[in-house]
């Protein structure tokens, strides 16, 4: 149409003999047969999407659902070997704490408690009668001593020399216990040196080479009272082995019980949780976990 346009401007006789009526509509371009062949492969390109979009979609998903479905299988499938994992860790950790802190039971809480000990009343009273025993004997001597110089009588002098020899006679254990039954104040130091002594020897025996309150501390998970901070001078010098020379007082030796009985607080409830432990495993059948505890060294 183009072509016949441009001609008919060209050629005079077209333009003399071309008459247009008014009114008309412009007449439309005709379609090419290319244009109308990518016009139809654009329609039918829409309409299979159009058909294929929600099967693409849903093909597209079903790889991610399936990798979902598959990884939340194998993780229902390791459960369990990642649960017997944890309780056999869980055991031997048990069986460690009991191993290392099974020396507790061999506590002997009177040897430690020293009930006997004397107390401080006892000992005043003690120290009194000997510096009353002590002053006694200084002043007999000294009437003895002054009849030798001619201040005092003879007799004076021979009753202070008789009253100074009886007074260190009831200075003897064995006589002094004939008319008293009180102890002397030299008797109650030696039986808190004693006492001292034997509560030291078994708490050397219980420490061993190794010591033991520092190895028991572990525990403090099933007894928090373990991790009081007035126990941190006890569980240093048990870590370093040199804990019994140390307790020199009756102050410390009474420390020192009061964390055992602690410790064996936390050993029983590490003994409970063991075994039931152990009772699941059995239940569960697992039998590498339901292991009983190694022999006591």
């Amino acid at each position: 149409m183009a072509e016949n346009t441009a001609v008919d401007k060209t050629d005079p006789a077209n333009a003399s003999g071309a008459v247009l009526r008014p009114g008309r509509a412009a007449d439309p371009v005709p379609a090419t047969p290319e244009s109308a062949l990518n016009a139809a492969q654009r329609t039918a390109a829409l309409q299979a999407d159009d058909d294929q979009g929600p099967n693409a979609e849903s093909g597209s998903e079903q790889p991610g659902a399936q990798e979902s479905q598959d990884r939340t299988a194998e993780t229902g499938s390791e459960n369990p070997d990642i649960e017997q994992a944890l309780a056999e860790s869980r055991q031997r950790k048990l069986r460690l704490m009991l191993r290392q802190c099974d020396r507790v039971l061999l506590m002997d809480f009177n040897l430690l408690a020293m009930s006997d000990w004397p107390d401080n009343y006892q000992m005043a009273a003690a120290r009194r009668s000997r510096d009353l025993w002590i002053f006694s004997a200084l002043l007999a001597a000294t009437f003895f001593l002054s009849g030798l110089t001619g201040f005092v009588p003879a007799w004076v002098a021979g009753g202070g020399f008789g009253a100074f020899v009886i007074i260190l006679l009831l200075g003897v254990p064995f006589i002094r216990r004939i008319y008293t039954s009180s102890p002397s104040y030299m008797d109650l130091i030696i039986r808190r040196q004693r006492m001292l002594r034997d509560a030291r020897k078994h708490a050397a025996h219980l420490e061993g080479k190794d010591g033991l309150i520092w190895q028991c501390a572990r525990m403090a998970e099933y007894n928090p009272t373990l991790r009081h901070t007035r126990f941190s001078e006890l569980l240093r010098l048990s870590e370093q082995r040199v804990l019994p020379r140390y307790l020199t007082r009756r102050e410390h030796v009474r420390l020192y019980l009061i964390y055992l009985l602690e410790a064996e607080k936390a050993y029983g409830k590490v003994q409970q949780a063991f075994f039931d432990g152990n009772q699941d495993a059995i239940d569960r059948g697992w039998q590498a976990v339901a292991a009983v505890p190694e022999d006591r060294a």
